[in-house]
């Protein structure tokens, strides 16, 4: 293993002969320099990993040469050494991207920290979550094997979503791929929770149902309709719970987190179904059957989802709630610029909705566009996409302007997706659902193991279509798949993101309340 390189630049340097031999002791190779401007020639002459850098040198100060040492190096790790406690100074060093700061008189042992802080932090913080996780593992484990309701479900769930990402930062790939291996058996329980307590809830039969997402908007919205605030839903279209807390250290810091919840999708985990349920606060069969004009089959043409306006505007009635809304649906970009230049007319409204669709359709053009899937290679990237675009979008712009008013905020989605691996034969009639994730038709063939059946549309509360229609549902991370062409569409689909099927990161989606600080 090579030896960290050290420079330390100091006018007294003679004088820290015995820091040089105790460092040199604990494995690290030093040069010196007794000003600014032989430190800077040493740079452009070696490598160094690190720099110790007295702030007050005669001739070109350490301020000045940190200056010019950044415009050579930027991303060289300086450690500033000062006798000077002036706070102007601290936050000029900080101000040009030190790591560190230390007073003199500094001990060996100081700059010794201060050195592994600098250099070893990754490292080390990789080690602990490593450690970490190996130990929860195990407890997670013996959890998964208890009879779980839904609310320990969803904290089994959470805590896998930390560890991932707390396991993204560490780059440690074979604490990864057990995480995966864990994550995958947890899907595989929690499948089989839902399809033995799923219709049960549905029907009033099942003990602690979860809010659904027929019941979510009477439980999480309404009662803030009857406050003094204006009310904000954003609702982003297939946000999963990651990548909700991917984005929520920047939505932190202009909103009171007051409650973060999860709650669970309806089946099918799609917009078509999911999306029109928490609008109209009913499920989808009691839609086709109230609301027959609202409604739009799955052999139509036409778009799904083009009703959720009037849906949330006769839940409104029902519930007794004679308030003044809005709503906005944005997929481009100019819309979202036009809504954010919008805002304070919005904040005459005692409610406004807005559906957000960007994430929804990364997840398709990633699936459909090689481009997209270069760049979403995996989970990590996928997650990535999903904050780069939170941080330049006009939605953050907008969330910016409903900070700095009196509002209520609930940001929320319809459902999640998976990354779908391993295919599933099915067969049926031509009418079958092109869905990857579920299939409503009639004279269905599939692997049963694979799958949750409804034969019975109406104890899903699912429009029934053919008296001999059934739907079925993908478990874990599996996808449909045709026999014709088995390998080529077996292929083509297998490590893209799906949803409609059945999986913690399809149905356990999140549901955040807050307030302007």
């Amino acid at each position: 293993m090579e030896r960290i390189q050290i420079l330390w630049a100091d006018d007294e340097i003679d004088l820290l002969k015995p820091h040089l031999l105790f460092l040199q002791d604990k494995g690290y190779d030093l040069c010196t320099a007794t000003s600014g401007d032989e430190a800077l020639e040493q740079i452009d002459k070696r490598d160094f990993d690190v720099v110790l850098l007295d702030e007050n040198m005669p001739g070109l100060s350490g301020l000045e040469t940190l200056n010019r040492l950044k415009a050579k190096r930027p991303n060289l790790p300086v450690i500033m050494i000062t006798k000077s406690e002036e706070e102007y100074l601290m936050e000029d060093a900080i101000g040009s991207k030190i790591s560190d700061y230390l007073i003199k008189p500094v001990n060996p042992n100081q700059i010794l920290l201060s050195l592994k802080k600098t250099l070893d932090n990754k490292r080390l913080i990789s080690e602990k979550t490593t450690s970490n996780y190996q130990q929860e593992f195990r407890q997670i484990g013996m959890t998964m094997g208890d009879r779980l309701n839904w609310a320990e479900w969803s904290e089994v769930y959470k805590k896998l979503v930390y560890w991932e990402l707390e396991l993204d930062k560490s780059k440690d790939e074979s604490m990864m791929e057990i995480l995966k291996d864990q994550k995958a058996e947890a899907n595989k329980l929690f499948s089989k929770f839902i399809e033995n307590n799923y219709l049960g809830w549905l029907n009033g039969k099942g003990m602690n149902p979860p809010l659904f997402s027929h019941t979510l908007f009477r439980a999480k919205v309404a009662p803030w309709l009857d406050t003094q605030d204006t009310t904000f839903i954003i609702l982003i279209d297939n946000l999963r719970y990651d990548q909700w807390k991917m984005i929520q250290p920047i939505v932190a810091e202009y909103f009171k987190i007051e409650n973060e919840e999860v709650y669970s999708s309806i089946l099918p985990s799609v917009t078509q179904y999911a999306r029109n349920a928490f609008f109209a606060g009913l499920m989808p069969s009691e839609i086709e059957k109230k609301y027959p004009n609202y409604w739009v089959n799955e052999e139509e043409d036409e778009s799904k989802n083009n009703f959720e306006e009037p849906l949330l505007a006769e839940q409104l009635k029902r519930l007794g709630k004679d308030v003044k809304m809005s709503y906005n649906k944005i997929t481009q970009n100019a819309q979202g610029k036009k809504l954010a230049d919008n805002i304070a007319n919005l904040m005459q409204n005692k409610l406004n909705v807005i559906v957000y669709n960007f994430v929804d359709m990364l997840s398709h053009a990633r699936t459909e566009m090689e481009v997209i899937r270069e760049l979403a290679n995996d989970e990590k990237a996928y997650r990535s996409i999903t904050l780069s675009w939170f941080e330049n979008s006009p939605l953050l712009d907008i969330l910016k302007q409903v900070a700095a008013r009196k509002c209520k905020v609930i940001i929320t989605t319809d459902h999640g997706t998976i990354k779908v691996t391993e295919p599933s034969k099915i067969v049926g009639d031509k009418n079958l659902t092109t869905n990857l994730r579920y299939k409503f038709g009639r004279g269905m063939n599939y692997q049963g193991k694979d799958v949750f059946e409804i034969k019975n549309p109406a104890e899903g509360f699912l429009p029934k279509g053919n008296l001999s229609s059934s739907y079925v549902f993908v478990k874990g991370d599996k996808f449909f798949a045709y026999p014709n062409n088995f390998n080529y569409y077996a292929s083509y689909y297998r490590n893209t993101f799906q949803h409609g099927g059945l999986s913690m990161e399809e149905m356990i989606i999140p549901v955040i309340t807050m307030s302007s600080k």
